[in-house]
């Protein structure tokens, strides 16, 4: 992808002036102004400022609340849920990983579940939050609102893509992983029908259970289906992962699928753990970097680039970005132009 960049720290306060004159205070505008851009940064073009006019919209009508704090189900010290009360989830998120960093220093790990939580983004970007602790995170997330892929063997939406993300220090740079359930993305899917482009793979399948490259068969009537990790050869592994990934949010929030649905947002589940309280620091750095080591040296397929861990990629980009700008997916910035307008809010130029 080529085309025009925008300065990191220009582009971001944009998008918090943009979020504070659409109600939210300076603390949620900022957190996820900065989420949003970080992701372009780190390469997630799809869940990035692509969000913003639809975070705005959300705003705007009612769905995103903008005041208040999440209410406080149940908390044990080491263990809390939260009602998020259709609060903005990139800073519902932030706030939750902040507070488990906090609690799992202490009690050795702490989880917090949220359930009633608005949309929260790109979970690679919460990650390096509880690293730069020195604290292993993972972090699960659902929409009980959503369906759009289907159990292994089905053909009726059931689950969201469900993603995790978990992040792991090491002596150097973090490993940042974000994955989910599905072969891909309801983002994803929804830019590629829009453009008329198709999957890299058979990644869906039709209503009938056709496998597909076409990702319209997402916006027929009925609809097809996103297929799990795996595919429809070994996508029990996906479905599995589904499962687990729904009972940690869904499950032990207390709000899922088997409530009325209240519209796009999202159950998470996050969880913690400090190093120092199992075997020690430089125990768990000393198992870690050797894998890592391990992994950077291992031979690659004859053709191919050497092993990389995951979020090295991403990393890299981020690092480009600061240096060279933002790339922004084509579209972003012409969408958010009515929203600059309507708020009296200058874009800034690339």
């Amino acid at each position: 992808m080529t085309g025009k960049r925008w300065n990191s720290s220009i582009l971001s306060d944009f998008a918090t002036a943009l979020f504070e004159t659409a109600g939210l205070d300076t603390d949620k505008a900022t957190t996820i102004a900065a989420a949003l851009v970080e992701a372009d940064m780190m390469g997630h073009t799809t869940h990035g400022m692509q969000l913003c006019a639809p975070y705005l919209k959300a705003l705007k009508d009612g769905s995103m609340r903008r005041e208040g704090s999440p209410e406080v189900l149940s908390d044990r010290g080491a263990v809390a849920t939260w009602d998020g009360r259709r609060l903005p989830g990139v800073w519902l998120t932030a706030r939750a990983v902040d507070q488990a960093v906090e609690r799992a220093k202490l009690y050795g790990t702490a989880s917090i579940a949220i359930r009633r939580s608005h949309h929260i983004a790109c979970l690679a970007v919460f990650l390096e939050r509880a690293t730069r602790e020195g604290c292993m995170v993972q972090i699960t997330c659902s929409d009980p609102a959503v369906a759009s892929v289907a159990p292994y063997g089905g053909t009726e939406p059931l689950f969201t893509p469900d993603p995790i993300a978990v992040g792991i220090p090491t002596s150097n740079d973090p490993i940042l992983i974000d994955t989910s359930a599905s072969i891909t993305t309801n983002g994803m899917t929804g830019r590629l029908h829009g453009e008329g482009r198709k999957l890299p793979g058979m990644w869906v399948q039709d209503a009938d259970g056709a496998a597909s490259d076409d990702p319209g068969v997402l916006f027929t009537d009925p609809p097809g289906t996103i297929l799990p990790i795996g595919g429809q050869e070994y996508g029990h592994k996906g479905y599995g992962l589904a499962l687990m990934i729904e009972a940690l949010t869904q499950g032990l929030s207390g709000h899922g699928r088997a409530d009325p649905a209240e519209g796009w947002g999202a159950s998470v589940h996050i969880q913690v753990c400090d190093p120092t309280a199992f075997s020690g620091r430089d125990a768990f750095n000393r198992q870690i970097d050797h894998i890592v080591s391990k992994c950077l040296a291992n031979k690659p397929v004859p053709g191919s680039a050497p092993v990389r861990l995951p979020g090295q990629n991403a990393i890299q980009k981020r690092k480009d970005s600061k240096e060279k700008g933002v790339l922004l997916y084509p579209g972003i910035m012409e969408a958010l132009q009515p929203w600059a307008q309507e708020y009296g809010i200058t874009p800034p130029a690339p």
